[in-house]
């Protein structure tokens, strides 16, 4: 039985793309049920129709009260009988209720905690790891929480940094591997190699 899966975009979708083309290719054992992004003129718009995939905009310009959004988004979440949220490239902090604790998954372009929190995502995040002129970075698969980029960690991938790299080259080598390791995390839930246990995230 494929595992349903609700992507969440605010980004041009090209993690969304990734997931789905990974499911295509069967390295991915579930289905798409729906796409939610937060603004119309996005290109995960674009790419979630060209993929044949359910779409629903839910923007603050529709939605101008947050917690009528909010509700909205998570009413959209929960008819759609997820078995996990992915939020690829979504940037509002989703609250999470008791039915989709331990159920809703976040890639982090850093090796958290380094480099994470309110304030660090995408170009932010590269610009950083840039400036520290450090030699590892990586990406991180973990629960999301209520709090940015504290919930328990799935997965890890590292990538080394070339001396003098700039934000963009950084982005470039972090991307792919995040094209790996989210979908590996996915699946590793899905065929229950790893799973949530009270908070913690624990390996078979």
């Amino acid at each position: 039985m494929q595992a349903r899966l609700v992507v969440l975009a605010s980004g041009g979708g090209r993690t969304l793309e990734n997931l789905q083309n990974h499911i295509l290719l069967g390295k991915l054992d579930a289905r798409i049920e729906l796409v939610i992004v937060s603004d119309a003129g996005l290109g995960a718009v674009a790419k979630a129709e060209k993929l044949g995939l359910s779409t629903l905009v839910i923007s603050k310009k529709s939605y101008p009260d947050r917690a009528q959004r909010e509700h909205r988004i998570l009413g959209a979440i929960l008819e759609a009988r997820p078995d996990y949220v992915v939020l690829a490239g979504w940037l509002q902090l989703l609250p999470i209720p008791s039915e989709l604790e331990g159920r809703v998954l976040n890639i982090h372009p850093a090796l958290l905690p380094a480099f994470g929190g309110k304030g660090f995502y995408g170009h932010h995040v590269h610009q950083a790891v840039s400036d520290a002129q450090i030699s590892l970075t990586g990406c991180t698969v973990h629960f999301a929480t209520s709090q940015y980029d504290v919930g328990p960690i799935v997965l890890q991938a590292s990538v080394s940094i070339e001396p003098g790299s700039n934000p963009d080259a950084i982005a470039s080598a972090v991307f792919e591997k995040e094209c790996q390791a989210y979908p590996e995390a996915i699946q590793a839930l899905i065929e229950g190699r790893a799973h949530w246990q009270a908070g913690e995230v624990t390996w078979a």
